[in-house]
């Protein structure tokens, strides 16, 4: 059990030294102190990752360091990529995916068993002639009224707790796609279209309550209807969702790996950014400083890209959609993972001052991580008060992927128990971590 972290102890310290650095600097540097560093050279105490992420930075090693850590216990294995099935549709393995789990969409048993799927290749391929529920006349304005729902469940999920919106979504999307299959024509495409990005959407919010089997199906899900209504792109974007999943695990190869099979070139501009951006975070939890900007300047580039080339559209965009510079706030969220807090802390707070004040779920998210920057850099006062401003002005948005970011903060408050602000911040960062009842 000890072999490994000796392994490391003995690695940091010759890197140590071998950069003349004595431990009362090196302490310095990395803001832990010297008493734990020795602990850790000597193998009496267990590095974390964020730890050899620190000192990989401080001493140059390139990720050789995080590379020693030893995995932590129960560590959940890789999400797997939605990969087609027999008939040709995207489907996610869990085995581990219980038949009644909350949130679940129909499976495509259940839904050839039901004819749904049969009726999708209708509405998919019916002229415009097709009878129709609806008449075409009113076709476009039904097909807006539920583009302006979807919008609106979207700025609800940034003011709620995920649990509250799930419900509705699961019963919205499945409205919408049976309203779409006997709507049928072009109505009955526009309205597969949009039943597939609330599946999607009802992904995301499955893996913000803490969900990631129920967010990998609906997924997939999305991506079944998404292909009924002749969108094979959707597939790929599922693939840079699946690698949010990975990245939260902390399996940067795993996350690259999937996010590089959405940068083919025939890809539209915003999928292949959005999966450079999910690369270049990958990289940066292996700690390869090189790779992971080189991708986000190829993020940035083909952002550029979608802007010039893709039509406009009303159709719901895909990825964020309250971030000014995309980019510059995934840049400073890498430069954490990379073990350099300052330079991060100095991006993430340019880029937070820019976020539009009711964006809470956003607001939550990137905030954690700037104070969790600001502490690792050692400004333990300033971070215990952005925290105390980011719990008081998000309060009743849960997201367990954010909650991943307040347990580090948590972690490197700790180190600090007699500091005045880390004892004012204690009852409110604990009231945060602990799970609420809805």
């Amino acid at each position: 059990m000890l072999e490994r972290p000796c392994l490391f102890g003995a690695e940091l310290r010759r890197l140590r030294i071998a950069a003349g650095l004595t431990l009362t600097r090196f302490a310095a540097t990395v803001h832990y102190s010297k008493g734990q560093i020795s602990k850790v050279e000597t193998g009496r105490k267990r590095p974390t990752t964020e730890f050899a992420r620190l000192c990989d930075a401080a001493l140059g090693a390139g990720g050789a360091l995080a590379a020693l850590v030893p995995a932590g216990p129960g560590r959940r294995p890789s999400a797997q990529p939605p990969v087609p099935d027999q008939a040709g549709a995207m489907r996610t393995d869990s085995p581990n995916h219980p038949d009644d789990a909350q949130w679940s969409p129909p499976t495509r048993r259940q839904l050839m068993a039901a004819g749904a799927v049969s009726v999708f290749g209708i509405a998919a391929s019916a002229p415009a002639t097709t009878t129709a529920v609806q008449p075409e006349s009113s076709g476009q304005p039904l097909v807006d009224a539920y583009r302006g729902l979807f919008d609106a469940y979207r700025r609800i999920g940034q003011l709620s707790p995920p649990q509250s919106v799930l419900p509705t979504l699961v019963e919205q999307t499945g409205a919408l796609r049976s309203l779409a299959v006997h709507t049928g024509g072009d109505t009955g495409r526009g309205l597969l279209a949009l039943a597939a990005r609330f599946a999607e959407f009802t992904g995301w919010m499955a893996q913000e309550a803490g969900d990631d089997v129920a967010a990998a199906h609906w997924t997939a899900h999305a991506v079944d209807i998404a292909e009924a209504a002749g969108d094979g792109h959707l597939a790929s974007y599922a693939l840079v969702r699946q690698a949010l999943i990975t990245y939260y695990r902390g399996e940067g190869a795993d996350t690259v790996a999937l996010a590089e099979g959405a940068l083919g070139g025939r890809l539209p501009p915003r999928i292949r950014a959005l999966a450079a951006q999910r690369a270049a975070q990958g990289h940066a939890l292996d700690g390869d400083h090189d790779a992971c900007m080189r991708l986000l300047e190829r993020a940035r580039v083909l952002f550029g890209r979608a802007a010039a080339e893709e039509p406009a559209s009303d159709a719901p965009v895909l990825g964020p959609t309250h971030l000014r510079d995309p980019v510059a706030m995934v840049t400073g969220w890498c430069l954490l993972d990379l073990g350099r807090p300052r330079e991060a802390a100095e991006v993430l707070d340019a880029e937070y001052a820019r976020l539009a004040p009711d964006a809470l779920r956003t607001r939550r998210r990137y905030g954690a991580r700037r104070a969790l920057a600001h502490a690792v850099a050692g400004e333990i006062g300033h971070a215990c008060e952005l925290t105390i401003d980011l719990l008081e002005h998000t309060a009743g948005v849960g997201s367990q992927t954010v909650t991943a970011d307040l347990r580090r903060l948590a972690r490197v408050l700790s180190r600090h128990p007699r500091h005045p602000a880390c004892r004012a911040l204690a009852p409110s960062l604990t009231a945060a971590l602990t799970p609420q009842a809805l």
